[in-house]
C-alpha cells in the first residue's frame, strides 16, 4: 500500500512526498481510513511507528474544505484540539502538522507552559484551526477566555496513558466537557492501562480498536544490550564509549535531575559536547538543547524521563540507560527514541549490582533477554582495587612524604601537566642551604632514634 492509495488530498500527498515518505506504517494504514470514515478510534502502537501522522493527515484532509486566506479570526476557529502530556511532544506534533499541511492555508499553533503567554494569546486571538496543547496551559487560556471550542470537530488525546500518569485526569475531564458531543475522538498511545480503557468508554462512541503490536513490545530494529558495571564506573564507561567512537549522537537517560546535571558537567569537563534536558530547565533552554542535539552541534543529550516521549530525532543510533528506570514500562518509551521508521538502533543499559531487580523487570516486560555487551578495557574496578588506589594515593601524598619547610612549601604542591611528577615551588637560591638545614616537622611525630638503631 502507498499513501496515494489512501484517498488523501493532493496537497497532502505532495507534502508527504517532500518529507521523503511513500509507504504508510501499519498504524497509519489502519488508522487513516478509519478517521476519514468519521469513526472514533482507540489505537495502540509501538512508539516510533508514526502515530502522529495517523491523526494529523486525515484531520488535515477533512479540513481542506475550511482552508482560506482570510485575515479575519472568525474564519479560522479551532476545529481540532490535540492534547499532549509534555511540552516537547506538543512542539513535535505542531511541527509535524505544519510539515504535512504546509501547502494548505490552515493555521496551526501550540500552547504549553514554560514560555510567556502573550505570544500564545496573540496567536489564539488571530485564529487557529489546529491547536496542540498541554492541559495545564490550555486551562490557563480557557480561564482567561482566550479560546473557545464551539466549533471543534476533532479531539485527539495523544499519549493518554502518560497524561494520566502525570495526574492530568481532572484537567482533561474539564476540557472534554467544553467540547461539543458531536466531535470525533481519537486516542493514540504506546500502551493502554485498564484505567484508560475504562475512561475511554465514556469519551468515545463505538470506537474502532487498533493495536498493531502487543502491549509493551519493542520494535525488532532495536538491539538490546547491557553492560555490567560498578556504580562509580558508569560515567567513565560512557566516556570511553564516546571517545572510542563506538557510539555517537547518543541520548542518555538518568533517573534524577541532579544525576543528569552531574553527568552533563562531567562530560563537558572532558571536552565532550553535552547538554541536559529536564523539568528544572526553562522551556527555551530545553528547546535550545534539543535543537543543538538535532543539528549535531552537541554529541550527547542527557535527559530524565520527561524526554522519553515526544522526541523525534531522525537517525538516532544509540540510546543509553545510564540508570535503569524504576518503572519497566519507561524502558519501552526511552528506547523508542531509536530504531524509528524502520531504521536500526541500539539500546545500551548500564547495570550495577543495585540495578539487578530493575533489569529483571525490564526483561520480563519485553519478554527478551538483554545481550551482555563487554565493558571497554579498564572500565571495571573492584571495590578492593579502588581501596588500594586510595591507600596508594595517600602514601604518595606530598603532605606525608615531603618535609615541612616554613614559607617554602606551605602552598599545595601541583601536578606537572607534562609528566605527572610532583614539583616543588622554587626556593630562593640565597637561602636554599639554610632551609635544608631546618629539621623537618614530620620528625616530631617519629619515635626518637636510639644509638645503634641505624
Amino acid at each position: 500500500m502507498q499513501f496515494t492509495d489512501l484517498g488523501l488530498d493532493g496537497s497532502l500527498l505532495k507534502a508527504i512526498s517532500e518529507e521523503g515518505y511513500t509507504t504508510p506504517t501499519p498504524i497509519q494504514a489502519q488508522s487513516i481510513p478509519a478517521v476519514l470514515g468519521g469513526q472514533d478510534i482507540m489505537a495502540a502502537a509501538q512508539t516510533g511507528t508514526g502515530k502522529t501522522a495517523s491523526f494529523t493527515l486525515p484531520m488535515l484532509h477533512q479540513m481542506v474544505r475550511h482552508a482560506n486566506t482570510s485575515v479575519s479570526p472568525a474564519r479560522h476557529p479551532v476545529r481540532a484540539l490535540i492534547l499532549t502530556p509534555t511540552r516537547e511532544l506538543a512542539a513535535q506534533v505542531e511541527e509535524s502538522a505544519k510539515a504535512y499541511g504546509k501547502h494548505l492555508p490552515l493555521r496551526i499553533g501550540a500552547v504549553f507552559g514554560g514560555v510567556p503567554m502573550d505570544p500564545q494569546v496573540a496567536m489564539l486571538r488571530a485564529g487557529v484551526e489546529i491547536l496542540v496543547a498541554t492541559p495545564g496551559r490550555l486551562l490557563d487560556h480557557i480561564e482567561a477566555k482566550n479560546v473557545n471550542f464551539n466549533t471543534v470537530e476533532f479531539l485527539v488525546l495523544d499519549e493518554a496513558d502518560r497524561m494520566l500518569d502525570m495526574g492530568f485526569l481532572p484537567d482533561i475531564t474539564r476540557i472534554v466537557k467544553l467540547i461539543p458531543g458531536s466531535r470525533q475522538t481519537l486516542l493514540f498511545s504506546a500502551t493502554y492501562s485498564d484505567e484508560i480503557r475504562k475512561l475511554a468508554s465514556s469519551w468515545l462512541k463505538d470506537p474502532i480498536k487498533i493495536e498493531v503490536a502487543p502491549r509493551n513490545t519493542v520494535t525488532d530494529t532495536i538491539k538490546h544490550t547491557v553492560m555490567e558495571l560498578g556504580e562509580y564506573d558508569k560515567s567513565k564507561q560512557l566516556l570511553r564509549l564516546i571517545e572510542s567512537g563506538e557510539i555517537e549522537q547518543v541520548l542518555v537517560f538518568c533517573n534524577t535531575k541532579i544525576g543528569a546535571n552531574r553527568l552533563t558537567r562531567f562530560l563537558q569537563n572532558k571536552q565532550v559536547g553535552a547538554e541536559a534536558i529536564h523539568s528544572d530547565r526553562t522551556q527555551s533552554e530545553r528547546m535550545t538543547a534539543l535543537a543543538n542535539f538535532k543539528e549535531r552541534s552537541v554529541t550527547v543529550l542527557v535527559a530524565t524521563d520527561i524526554a522519553a516521549r515526544g522526541l523525534d530525532i531522525e537517525q538516532l543510533p544509540f540510546v543509553v540507560n545510564y540508570d535503569l528506570p524504576h518503572n519497566p514500562e519507561d524502558y519501552v518509551h526511552r528506547i523508542g527514541r531509536t530504531g524509528r521508521a524502520g531504521q536500526s538502533g541500539e539500546a545500551i543499559s548500564f547495570c550495577s549490582e543495585d540495578d539487578r531487580e530493575s533489569l529483571q523487570a525490564v526483561e520480563k516486560l519485553i519478554k527478551k533477554r538483554l545481550e551482555v555487551r563487554p565493558a571497554l578495557r579498564g572500565s571495571r574496578e573492584t571495590s578492593a582495587g579502588r581501596s588500594d588506589q586510595r591507600v596508594q594515593r595517600k602514601q604518595l601524598d606530598p603532605f606525608f612524604t615531603e618535609p615541612y619547610e616554613p614559607g617554602v612549601n606551605s602552598a599545595p604542591l601541583k601536578q606537572s601537566e607534562t609528566n605527572g611528577q610532583t614539583s616543588k615551588p622554587a626556593l630562593h637560591n640565597s637561602r636554599r642551604s639554610e632551609k635544608r638545614a631546618i629539621k623537618p616537622a614530620a620528625a616530631l611525630f617519629r619515635p626518637p632514634v636510639k644509638d645503634g638503631d641505624g
